[in-house]
């Protein structure tokens, strides 16, 4: 890439980043988060379905390197930052993203039923902790409608598909929900360039019964007997401690499992990076409050797994050197959503171009070089 070319994007994004810190986001963060969340969406979906706007977004946020070229499982990721499942829950975005600058994008949590969520208010703005507080209860149009949505459609990036169970008490007992997760899961299949089995979302109803080993290991065999031909992943919780993460890494090694999300929200209100003093016991945070342990998870799963999976790293990343250090740790892959909120939808482009810059002064030609270098 030319240097005019550098020039013009940092330009670029230092304008359209700082209209949206001191014009934008002002005005949103003035409103009742879920409402903004849905016109954001509205308006995505609305772009995407026009070549002009889509153009007009390439023309404001897109940027390309070849260093950031990465090609895992026969799908292509032109960079490694994608959307994390959470934002798009029901497939509206799937035609903008891509000129917004993502390298890949993931659906979700879609569930085997339609379900509404939790009752309202279920997000929270936690602006000194550069976080949000989530409790939306894998709200979403369920598995069937997503699938219909999605069939017959060619996609620019690779979109991935998170299936999770219902959130609902007819989903509680183990042979129920394993029944949910495979009916999304087969639905969900064909259209999906991967899918995430979510086994951590912390706010539907009955918990997180699939963190224990042995319900996680009738899980995984249940979506083994499917004989999956895309890539599965597993999304673990924030808030593992290391002999945890280690009995569900043995139990998943024994199964298809092709590569681990690091993480989902922490539930755990007295982590030091949590500022504020008056926050909501419903829910998980994201953004900053996650960031150190998921570093800690992709490390540790990049240790124990010695290169065995793709490990994605989620949780925290708002510039380009939080992307790095997580890509050092281990990650080949980082998905983000909280620093989008805070930053604006122009940091995909800064990300994008900083870890350039960075690669190039570790003497990295492809970001696939940098992976893991913490640990060499």
């Amino acid at each position: 890439m030319t240097m005019d070319y550098e020039r013009t994007v940092t330009i670029r994004n230092r304008i359209i980043g700082g209209a949206y810190r001191r014009v934008l986001k002002p005005l949103f963060f003035a409103r009742d988060p879920e409402r903004v969340h849905d016109l954001m969406t509205a308006t995505g979906a609305c772009m995407g379905r026009h070549a002009a706007t889509r153009r007009l977004a390439r023309v404001l946020f897109s940027y390309a390197h070849p260093s950031l070229e990465q090609t895992m499982f026969g799908l292509r990721f032109v960079n490694p930052i994608g959307l994390a499942a959470g934002f798009d829950k029901n497939a509206e975005l799937t035609d903008i993203l891509p000129d917004v600058g993502f390298g890949f994008a993931e659906i979700g949590s879609v569930t085997g039923e339609p379900c509404e969520g939790n009752p309202k208010p279920r997000l929270w703005r936690l602006p000194a902790s550069q976080s949000l507080l989530v409790y939306y209860g894998l709200k979403n149009d369920g598995c069937e409608a997503i699938a219909a949505r999605l069939t017959g459609r060619r996609f620019r990036i690779p979109v991935g598909i998170s299936v999770a169970k219902t959130n609902s008490p007819a989903t509680v007992e183990t042979a129920a929900g394993i029944a949910d997760y495979v009916k999304a899961f087969r639905t969900v299949h064909d259209v999906a360039g991967y899918v995430t089995v979510n086994i951590s979302c912390p706010n539907a109803f009955g918990g997180e019964p699939f963190t224990d080993p042995g319900k996680l290991d009738l899980l995984l065999a249940a979506i083994d007997r499917l004989a999956p031909t895309k890539p599965v992943f597993l999304k673990l919780p924030a808030d593992l401690a290391p002999g945890e993460l280690d009995a569900l890494l043995d139990v998943s090694t024994s199964h298809r499992v092709d590569g681990y999300i690091c993480s989902n929200l922490t539930k755990r209100r007295e982590n030091p990076r949590v500022i504020e003093r008056d926050v909501p016991t419903k829910g998980g945070l994201s953004g900053k409050p996650t960031e150190l342990l998921a570093n800690a998870l992709i490390s540790h799963c990049y240790r124990r797994l010695n290169g065995r999976a793709v490990i994605v790293g989620c949780g925290g990343v708002f510039t380009a050197e939080d992307a790095y250090e997580k890509i050092r740790l281990g990650a080949s892959l980082i998905q983000m959503i909280t620093g989008m909120i805070y930053r604006g939808p122009q940091v995909v482009s800064e990300i994008n171009q900083g870890l350039v810059r960075l690669l190039k002064r570790d003497g990295y030609t492809n970001v696939s070089q940098a992976v893991g270098a913490a640990h060499r």
